[in-house]
């Protein structure tokens, strides 16, 4: 491998919430079908339902692991019943200058993220932001050893790592979720916590699960507290 490319930033994207405004329509919806698959599948009403989907977001990182370590849920089942979305397209938008950031943003690109590949591709082709990143790896790309490790797995990302022969010094992740880049940090990853749309999910979705950590200022475990993608360019 060239020392130029060996030295050059690696961005680590997350997807919703961060390139583009999830809690406008997707989380919402995602939410909905999470609830309504725990109600059939575990044959409770919808109150119960919903408390089960986010005790497992806050107590294991993600609704899914829950559902598997505790009822034996299939993973692939999950996720092709909870991301279907047949009017996707109409339920996402990108503000137009952070698509133009991302693609002025030098260095390679990965989107890194807790959802399954169909559904990644389909928002990045969608928003047309798939020619503008190196590459995409979803959840499916998360399992080691028989088990799924998704974000914020620290030995999934030392994997994710290890695989593309990636140096956490040259590496940054972006990301709205405190947790992950918490993780990511101890690894050596740099993080940059990207809030723009994070108020806005709480304040028009109660249902939705926050982190705990504070909007406001900036932890200690994040390089960058950002609300565009312009931002990143004083990382690298």
């Amino acid at each position: 491998m060239p020392r130029e490319s060996a030295l050059q930033t690696v961005w680590l994207l997350d997807l919703d919430n961060t390139l583009h405004d999830a809690s406008w329509r997707v989380f919402p919806l995602m939410n909905a079908e999470m609830t309504a698959f725990i109600e059939r599948h575990l044959g409770v009403g919808r109150e119960e339902a919903n408390r089960i989907r986010a005790q497992f977001w806050h107590r294991y990182g993600a609704t899914l692991l829950g559902l598997m370590h505790e009822h034996g849920v299939d993973a692939t089942q999950f996720l092709r019943e909870t991301h279907a979305f047949a009017h996707l397209h109409h339920m996402l938008r990108c503000d137009g200058s952070e698509r133009a950031a991302l693609a002025r943003l030098p260095g390679r690109k990965l989107v890194l993220t807790n959802a399954p590949r169909d559904y990644a591709r389909r928002v990045l082709k969608s928003l047309k932001l798939w020619p503008l990143v190196d590459g995409l790896l979803a959840v499916e790309d998360m399992w080691m050893f028989g088990r799924l490790r998704p974000k914020p797995d620290a030995r999934m990302l030392r994997h994710v790592l290890a695989r593309h022969r990636l140096h956490p010094a040259h590496c940054v992740l972006v990301e709205d979720t405190p947790g992950h880049l918490q993780a990511a940090r101890r690894i050596g990853l740099r993080g940059a916590w990207m809030v723009r749309y994070a108020r806005r999910a709480q304040r028009r979705h109660r249902d939705v699960p926050m982190e705990r950590t504070r909007l406001r200022g900036r932890p200690a475990f994040v390089a960058a507290r950002i609300r565009s993608l312009r931002e990143l360019h004083g990382l690298r």
